[in-house]
């Protein structure tokens, strides 16, 4: 039988800062969240494709926006704009960005 537990952002397990954002990561065995603060201007193709290469971001993400916006953009052009309070599910082969002039903070179960 699985055991209950939990964890807090205030004291993450890890924090990675790239290019333009900060991720606090709580891990529970194999799994992990993160809390992601994308800062204005962020965006996947600018910021994170030099570092981890491809053309579009490959991971699927399932979060919850927790203040300001986001954009994703699939291959085919397909976009989605979110915001605060809204959950997302984001399939892998796209680029993201924030929108407008406030930090988008996303909590991200998809890792």
């Amino acid at each position: 039988m699985a055991s209950m537990a939990k964890r807090t952002f205030n004291a993450p397990d890890e924090r990675r800062t790239p290019p333009g954002a900060t991720m606090d990561i709580v891990r529970f065995g194999d799994k992990m969240v993160a809390r992601v603060t994308y800062q204005p201007g962020w965006r996947w193709t600018t910021h994170a494709k030099p570092v981890i290469g491809g053309e579009l971001c490959q991971m699927n993400h399932y979060g919850y926006c927790i203040s300001g916006h986001m954009v994703a953009q699939m291959a085919d052009g397909t976009r989605m704009e979110f915001g605060p309070g809204e959950v997302a599910m984001i399939p892998a082969g796209h680029d993201g960005w924030v929108e407008g002039d406030e930090p988008c903070v996303f909590v991200d179960f998809g890792m």
